[in-house]
């Protein structure tokens, strides 16, 4: 069973790169998300704060939005979240209301932080325990293949953090 999660969750999290990369192409930020509810892929979208002039626009937002309006629902329980960057306080808050139960990340708040994106430091161990939230964290998935997209960001002569 551990062998088939860690493929799922190796599978999920390129699938959110390959995503995060498309944004990156027409100019948005290096962030990524993938939302699986039993087996099936109900979200999987990037960072669209430029694209929108919105802000909450985070990947992980605009996933859960996409994931309720495609399984028409507001309770994504059973649910797992890609992000190709640890969840921001905003985007684990949401991840909480809409009850996902695990978060899966690569690429850390304090990657996207020394990007020169405007991050509020406090990492999503702290925010489950301040919470009491239950949503399971796993941590470090392809990171080195999420912080590259950091990288290829920076390459782009268009780019703009927030």
């Amino acid at each position: 069973m551990k062998n088939l999660e860690q493929n799922n969750n190796i599978k999920y999290m390129n699938l959110a790169i390959d995503i995060t990369k498309k944004g990156i192409d027409i100019g948005q930020t290096p962030f990524g998300a993938v939302i699986v509810k039993d087996g099936k892929v109900i979200a999987k979208t990037y960072n669209q704060v430029f694209a929108t002039t919105d802000i909450t626009a985070h990947a992980e937002i605009v996933a859960i939005k996409e994931a309720c309006k495609n399984t028409n629902s507001i309770d994504l329980s059973g649910a797992t979240i890609y992000s190709t960057c640890e969840p921001c306080p905003m985007c684990f808050s949401a991840i909480n209301w809409a009850k996902i139960d695990k978060i899966v990340y690569g690429a850390t708040i304090k990657d996207a932080l020394d990007s020169g994106f405007n991050e509020l430091t406090i990492n999503n161990e702290t925010m489950k325990k301040l919470g009491k939230s239950k949503v399971s964290i796993i941590k470090n998935i392809l990171s080195k293949e999420c912080k590259e997209l950091f990288k290829l960001w920076n390459k782009n002569g268009d780019k703009k953090s927030y």
